[in-house]
C-alpha cells in the first residue's frame, strides 16, 4: 500500500533528498566518513553550511545586510531569543496572536519587556486574521506568525507599518515567492518545509542588533553566532546537511515560483473538494486560508472517527487535527506530490 504523508511536522521530504542523505550517512562526499562523523569545523562541513547560506540568500534575494544563521532550539527557542536580543523596558513588542504559536510568542516576550497584542483572532476561534493593526508609538518590532499551522490561516500580504518586522515562517518558508526584504528578522524550524528536525534557520538584518542594554548569554546572542559563522558551539551537522539538500532540490525544481505553482494547485484542489461536498466544511475565512495546512471538519461529527479510520486504512498519514482544534488537518508542504492530494480528495468524495 502506498503511504501519503500529510504530517504537519516533522514532515515529508523529497525522495531524492532522503536518498542523498542516506548515502551520506555511509560515505559523505567520498571522504570515507559518515556525515555523522565529520568535524563541524573541518572544511568538509564549512563548505556545507556556506553553500546553504548562499542558497538561502539567493532564494530570498537578499544582500549582505542580512546574515543567515543555523541554530538549535526550534521556533520555541526563538520565542524568547528574539525579545532577549531586541526588546527591553525602553520599547514595546507588538505581537499578532492568531493561534497557538503567536500566543506562545506573547508569553515568552513578556519575560523581557512590555508586550502589546495588536491582532487577536480568538473571538472567532482563530478562523481569520485580524489585519487592522494599531501600533503603540514606542513599538520596537512587530511579530507575526506568517502561517498558523494549527489553525490553518496564512498571511498572504505582510503589514508594513514603519517598524522592524519579525516573522515566524516555520511552516511556510520557501513555499512561494516573497519580498523577504520586508522582514528584519525571519526564523523557521526546518522540519516542515526545509529539511529535518533539529535545526532552525534565522535570517537577521545585522543593523537590528546590539541595541538592548541587557547582558545576553553568548549562546543566545545573535551577534556572537554571526561572529562564529553559526559554529559558536557544535551545530546539528546532519540536520543542516539535509537542509542543504532540500535547498538544492528547491532550486533544481524551479525555485519559489515553481513551489508556489505546485502548492496552489494542491491547495485549490483540496479546498474545492471540501466546498463542493456538504459533508465537509472549512470555517477559515476564504481570503486567509493556508496553502500549507488545510483545517476542516465534518458537518456530522459522529462520522469523523469513521473517516479517520478509513484514512488510516488507505495510508493517509497524519490527518487528524491538532489536539486543541480537532477535525481534520491536511498539510501540503513543498515535497508533497499532487498525486497524494488527488488520492485524498478521491477518498473524501468516496466517503461523502
Amino acid at each position: 500500500m502506498q503511504l501519503h504523508n500529510f504530517n504537519s511536522g516533522p514532515a515529508i521530504l523529497p525522495q531524492e533528498v532522503l536518498d542523498q542523505a542516506a548515502a551520506a550517512i555511509h560515505n559523505f562526499n567520498n571522504t570515507g566518513l559518515s556525515i555523522l562523523e565529520i568535524g563541524h569545523r573541518t572544511s568538509h562541513f564549512v563548505e556545507v553550511i556556506e553553500e546553504a547560506k548562499t542558497i538561502v540568500k539567493r532564494l530570498m534575494n537578499i544582500g549582505e545586510e542580512y546574515e543567515v544563521l543555523f541554530l538549535q532550539g526550534g521556533a520555541t527557542m526563538q520565542f524568547m531569543q528574539v525579545p532577549m536580543n531586541l526588546l527591553d523596558e525602553t520599547g514595546m513588542a507588538a505581537i499578532c496572536d492568531n493561534g497557538v504559536w503567536g500566543n506562545k510568542a506573547v508569553k515568552e516576550a513578556k519575560l523581557f519587556g512590555p508586550v502589546t497584542v495588536v491582532s487577536d483572532s480568538s473571538d472567532k476561534k482563530h478562523t481569520y486574521l485580524h489585519k487592522q493593526l494599531n501600533l503603540p508609538a514606542d513599538t520596537t518590532y512587530l511579530h507575526i506568525t506568517t502561517n498558523n499551522t494549527v489553525e490553518g490561516t496564512q498571511w498572504h500580504s505582510y503589514p508594513q507599518l514603519g517598524v522592524p518586522l519579525v516573522g515566524d515562517m516555520s511552516s511556510d518558508i520557501f513555499c512561494r515567492p516573497t519580498d523577504f526584504s520586508k522582514f528584519d528578522l525571519i526564523y523557521a524550524g526546518a522540519q516542515k518545509n526545509m529539511g529535518a528536525a533539529g535545526v532552525t534557520m534565522v535570517v537577521v538584518k545585522k543593523s537590528l542588533l546590539g541595541k538592548v542594554n541587557r547582558k545576553i548569554p553568548a549562546i543566545l546572542d545573535y551577534q556572537k553566532h554571526i561572529e562564529a559563522g553559526s559554529l559558536l558551539n557544535t551545530p546539528p551537522v546532519f540536520s543542516i546537511y539535509v537542509s542543504l539538500l532540500t535547498l538544492r532540490w528547491i532550486e533544481k525544481e524551479g525555485g519559489l515560483v515553481e513551489m508556489e505553482k505546485r502548492n496552489l494547485e494542491k491547495a485549490n484542489l483540496l479546498y474545492k473538494t471540501i466546498d463542493e461536498h456538504p459533508l465537509f466544511y472549512c470555517p477559515i475565512a476564504q481570503e486567509d486560508r493556508s496553502i500549507m495546512n488545510a483545517v476542516f471538519f465534518l458537518n456530522d461529527s459522529s462520522k469523523e472517527a469513521a473517516f479517520l479510520e478509513l484514512c488510516k486504512k488507505e495510508g493517509m498519514i497524519g490527518v487528524k487535527g491538532y489536539r486543541t482544534v480537532g477535525g481534520i488537518r491536511v498539510s501540503m508542504y513543498n515535497a508533497m506530490p499532487l498525486s497524494s492530494v488527488v488520492a485524498f480528495c478521491d477518498l473524501m468524495k468516496s466517503f461523502a
